[in-house]
């Protein structure tokens, strides 16, 4: 066990996470979505069942800080045939998550499914939640991380 560490964060995921490199992407998918098809085994997958999306992302975001050199450090995927500046309440628990880290809600990006897929493909980590709304997706781009 380790103090001041969120408890969702399982030994394998912080291997993970401290793995990554800035400006990597790590995604938090739904329960549903096609994370093995999607990563082809080159893109290690981490369950983590039972916990909705905004949980996931919190306990990511408590040790990835977000990137500040990346126009669009966060990202969700779009309800199709959604008008512009809907949200699921997923969605917008993401939003709220990242502006409680202190970046402006306008450098969260809402991406159309297809695209979601493959900007996926370039993440070096799915996390995948149990989240079960539709579109509960996720991305965040890591910062560099100063001693």
């Amino acid at each position: 066990m380790l103090k001041g560490v969120d408890p969702l964060l399982t030994p394998e995921l912080l291997m993970h996470l401290c793995a990554m490199g800035h400006g990597e992407w790590v995604a938090v998918v739904d329960a549903n979505f096609t994370a093995d098809f999607l990563s082809q085994g080159r893109i290690p997958v981490v369950r983590l069942p039972g916990h909705s999306l905004e949980r996931v992302s919190q306990a990511v975001l408590s040790v990835t800080p977000l990137a500040e050199d990346v126009p669009q450090p966060a990202a969700f995927m779009k309800v199709c045939n959604s008008a512009d500046g809907h949200r699921t309440a997923a969605q917008q628990a993401v939003v709220d998550l990242v502006v409680a880290q202190g970046v402006g809600a306008e450098r969260v990006e809402a991406v159309e499914r297809y695209a979601f897929y493959e900007k996926i493909k370039g993440a070096s980590l799915i996390v995948q939640s149990g989240e079960v709304t539709a579109y509960g997706n996720a991305m965040y781009c890591k910062a560099v991380i100063l001693p």
